[in-house]
């Protein structure tokens, strides 16, 4: 008995073994909608799971949708949080939630986030995302119930790529020790991750004996085999003294031809014509209203819309991106130059890449496409960023000029234990690429955003830090970091496509600073600037500064455009791609030859406000005078799911939020600083 009444105890819904088969086959169709809706997400996982979540949240887990706070509840912990589709659809299933609304999914301020917020949605146990926490997290949950004296079961959905996290076995030998039987551990084994087979990427199995070897029963079965699967929930209540793990072997991408087995639709949506084949192929065509379904997310989408359009600061005209007839601008994702260092300079044997499941995505696999020589300098880690880091730090102290690299979130965070004493106490020369940064995975939401990374790489001593502002920057810095710089060293790009600013001529010297300056309205956005390094650049008496670093120099300069335009200031950008080294001379001569200094971060405000506040409040060179600073960046908050674009609207990170805030900081001045003050230099 699964839906209780938590109150009479009585059940709620009885579902027979036909109906659970035909509820999961819903699911699924429902799940490929909300997916072709959002334009994002993961086909392939969550089409595999989903008998194992009919069966869990309709029939084996005892819950109550009227009373998600029930004590006595089973708890759900979703530690393969990119499968938070079927999560929903379970909760809206069993009646937590309305199932026309999972359509919102990956939209901003929708509760059906990329990954599981249990804020956003009752039902939800815990928020998860990053790979190889929730067992951890179920094992806090069976031991607070044993504390407590109760016997309800905590159940752990895992993937079997994700079982590479070495905390995963940390979890699994503290469930063997304590003899957590109140834990049931769901092992999705597709048998697949984003880098290919697993046993390919890296072998996880014998996971029977491994877990066994923990002191776990072990049960293994057909995870689409709706009787085995119930009878394997049965069977969980009745093992006492020791945990249940359920190895449930399924097909990825399950009931859909074009999708089952294959690695690109792990994280992959379907188009309408795909959905709709798809559909066809589950017998689901007559049975889900599709058109109603899409037509409900584009209006709520219409609503997020209007609202973001209402925050946004107002000007004169409309000043984004190739929204007018000139000052148009070519958009490239800064990853792209990453993976063109890695191709057009690997051949130094030295040189050794070390993959970590999403090695397509950061383009860190450039490094070997089409070059078969250099296959034996790949390596594929798998998803273990932990060991990985550790690695590479031996590789280096062995003449090895390794790299890595993975989201920002778990590169610069998730080992930053190993990033800081294998790699920065030794010295050793590791490069580190913090890709996907800042806000621009977007719909995966706030478990993949990193906003925070920059504070824990530069707070770290021996650690460069190199944020370059497009594409072709990062071109030019990965190869100055890769062949040129010794020690450790952090560079952080975008996913999403943004302006490319730059070109080949353009300088790029690690730790000095770029001025940048508007000079005319141009048919390209990139044409209409200057470009020279700070230590040569002669004052132009201008107005202010913006001190900018990653995408938010694009964002700089099409502030510097608003403000000329508006108000007829003139703007000094400096592109500070070195964030440590910083280029302290570059902002102080800021500081003293305009007054005025904004910062432009997408990143929590500090990684570069706070450093720049520092530099400019020991300077003796501008002690006394009236130097007025203000900071763009994030308010001390997470993410969220939505468009890239949308969130740096959102997140109030766009040239027009700079521009604002410029225009506030010049009012105050007008108003409290004499005219001439500035200029006494």
């Amino acid at each position: 008995m699964a839906l209780r009444d938590a109150t009479t105890g009585k059940a709620i819904r009885e579902y027979s073994i036909d109906e659970l088969r035909d509820a999961a086959n819903l699911m699924r169709g429902y799940d490929l909608v909300a997916l072709c809706a959002a334009g994002s997400g993961h086909a392939g996982g969550t089409l595999s799971v989903m008998d194992l979540t009919a069966a869990l949240y309709l029939h084996s887990a005892e819950h109550d949708p009227a009373y998600p706070e029930w004590p006595d509840r089973d708890r759900i912990v979703w530690s393969a949080g990119h499968k938070a589709p079927a999560l929903y659809l379970g909760l809206a299933f069993a009646g937590f939630c309305s199932l026309d609304d999972v359509v919102t999914l990956r939209k901003l301020g929708s509760p059906f986030q990329g990954h599981p917020h249990r804020l956003k949605l009752p039902g939800v146990e815990v928020s998860t995302g990053s790979l190889g926490q929730g067992l951890s997290l179920a094992v806090g949950m069976a031991l607070a119930a044993r504390l407590d004296g109760k016997r309800h079961k905590i159940f752990c959905v895992m993937g079997d790529g994700e079982q590479q996290e070495g905390q995963i076995w940390e979890a699994a030998m503290e469930a063997g020790h304590f003899h957590l039987d109140n834990i049931v551990g769901i092992v999705d084994c597709n048998r697949l991750q984003i880098d290919g087979w697993v046993k390919d990427v890296m072998q996880v199995e014998p996971l029977s004996a491994k877990y066994a070897s923990f002191g776990w029963e072990v049960l293994r079965i057909d995870g689409h085999d709706m009787n085995q699967v119930v009878d394997a929930l049965a069977k969980t209540r009745t093992v006492v003294g020791k945990p249940t793990v359920i190895l449930a072997d399924t097909i990825k991408g399950k009931g859909v031809s074009f999708m089952e087995n294959q690695p690109g639709w792990h994280g992959k949506a379907p188009n309408r014509e795909e959905l709709d084949k798809a559909l066809g192929e589950l017998g689901l065509s007559e049975r889900i209203p599709v058109q109603r379904l899409l037509d409900k997310a584009k209006s709520y989408q219409a609503g997020v819309d209007r609202r973001i359009a209402f925050r946004m600061p107002r000007y004169s005209r409309d000043y984004w991106w190739n929204s007018g007839d000139t000052m148009q601008v070519s958009m490239e994702p800064t990853r792209k130059g990453f993976g063109r260092a890695l191709a057009e300079n690997g051949d130094d044997e030295r040189v050794v890449c070390l993959g970590l499941d999403i090695s397509g995505s950061i383009t860190i696999s450039d490094f070997y496409a089409g070059k078969p020589e250099r296959a034996k300098r790949w390596i594929s880690m798998g998803i273990a960023e932990q060991s990985a880091t550790s690695a590479a730090a031996g590789m280096a102290r062995e003449g090895k000029l390794p790299v890595l690299g993975s989201y920002a979130t778990f590169s610069a965070a998730r080992n930053l234990d190993q990033v800081r004493v294998s790699v920065c106490y030794g010295n050793l020369n590791v490069l580190i690429a913090g890709a996907h940064a800042g806000v621009s995975v977007g719909p995966d939401g706030a478990t993949h955003q990193a906003l925070e990374d920059l504070f824990a790489m530069q707070g770290l001593p021996n650690m460069s830090v190199v944020a370059p502002c497009d594409s072709i920057e990062t071109r030019k810095a990965t190869k100055y970091l890769l062949l040129e710089h010794r020690g450790p060293k952090y560079i952080r790009f975008a996913r999403e496509a943004t302006p490319v600013v730059t070109n080949e001529a353009t300088p790029f010297v690690f730790g000095k600073a770029n001025v940048i300056r508007l000079r005319r309205e141009s048919a390209h956005f990139a044409d209409a600037f200057e470009t020279w390094l700070a230590a040569d650049y002669e004052n132009e008496w201008e107005d202010l500064s913006i001190l900018a670093c990653g995408p938010m120099v694009p964002e700089a300069m099409r502030a510097a455009r608003i403000l000329k335009l508006e108000y007829g200031w003139e703007t000094r950008i400096l592109n500070l791609h070195t964030l440590k080294p910083i280029d302290g001379e570059a902002i102080i001569r800021a500081a003293q030859d305009t007054g005025v200094v904004v910062t432009a971060e997408e990143h929590q405000i500090g990684a570069l406000a706070w450093r720049v506040s520092s530099i400019l409040t020991e300077s003796r060179e501008i002690c006394g005078l009236p130097v007025i600073t203000g900071a763009i960046g994030v308010q001390d908050r997470f993410g969220d799911s939505g468009a890239p674009w949308e969130l740096v609207k959102e997140l109030e990170v766009s040239a027009e939020h700079i521009a604002q805030k410029a225009a506030e900081l010049m009012a105050f001045r007008k108003k409290a600083v004499p005219a001439s003050s500035h200029a006494l230099v």
